[in-house]
């Protein structure tokens, strides 16, 4: 498991909030990802570059390595 220490936050509005709460089960049910409005399309956007303001690891030349290592962690 991740360090706390090491965690990022998102923070989203409540309507951003809901957005992304209605997008994500249709993920999960349909394991299809489908854009109904707009607005789900900003929401991945900015999920996208909050990280990104934060992220250090996609800099690093070893970044295919920390990225495979990330990955297994997380699907563990």
């Amino acid at each position: 498991m991740a360090n706390p220490e090491s965690k990022i936050s998102l923070e989203l509005s409540e309507a951003e909030a809901i957005v992304l709460f209605e997008f994500l089960p249709r993920y999960r049910d349909d394991e299809k990802l489908e854009i109904v409005h707009p607005s789900e399309s900003r929401i991945l956007w900015d999920c996208q570059c909050s990280p990104q303001k934060k992220l250090l690891a996609p800099l690093k030349e070893d970044y295919s390595d920390v990225l495979k290592k990330a990955r297994e962690e997380v699907g563990e």
